[in-house]
């Protein structure tokens, strides 16, 4: 099974549903969930906020930490996932924000990656600094985003990812 596959499951199994924001993965990570049979079931929307005053005002990121900071900012991605979360009406939100490439932004250089899980229980951020070119990069994020989120859930129910799959 897919790692997208593992978390539809996984939300499943819980009656819960999923949100999911994103920047630097335009679409990507919903594309990744939809590609999974039955994804419907869980799947409530995604929203692709690639310019920085979106984060804003669809997600509800507020404004002074993205003047301070910028968009690719692990607070950014906490934000963004708890907005997608409440905006979409999700149990799980799910966000990815960072650097591409194949220029820097705001100081961070390509690979720079945030992404983040907001559920019941709380919201984690994972930093990563991810090697490749622009496909790549995109690529591995949505991976850290999924996995992040099959770990998280697993967790919470005392699994290891060893065992559950």
């Amino acid at each position: 099974m897919s790692t997208a596959s593992d978390l539809l499951a996984a939300l499943g199994a819980r009656g819960w549903s999923v949100a999911v924001a994103e920047s630097l993965t335009g679409g990507l990570v919903t594309a990744a969930l939809v590609d999974v049979p039955g994804a419907s079931s869980v799947l409530r929307g995604g929203v692709v906020a690639y310019a920085t005053e979106l984060k804003g005002t669809l997600l509800g990121v507020d404004g002074g930490l993205l003047d301070a900071r910028g968009a690719v900012d692990p607070d950014v991605a906490r934000a963004m996932a708890s907005g997608v979360r409440a905006r979409l009406g999700a149990d799980v939100g799910l966000a990815t924000t960072g650097v591409a490439g194949p220029d820097p932004q705001d100081g961070n250089p390509p690979g720079t990656v945030h992404v983040a899980v907001c559920t019941p229980d709380g919201t984690t951020v994972r930093s990563l600094l991810l090697p490749g070119d622009r496909g790549e990069v995109r690529a591995r994020s949505v991976d850290a985003v999924l996995t992040l989120a099959v770990d998280l859930l697993r967790a919470d129910r005392g699994e290891s990812a060893a065992s559950a799959g």
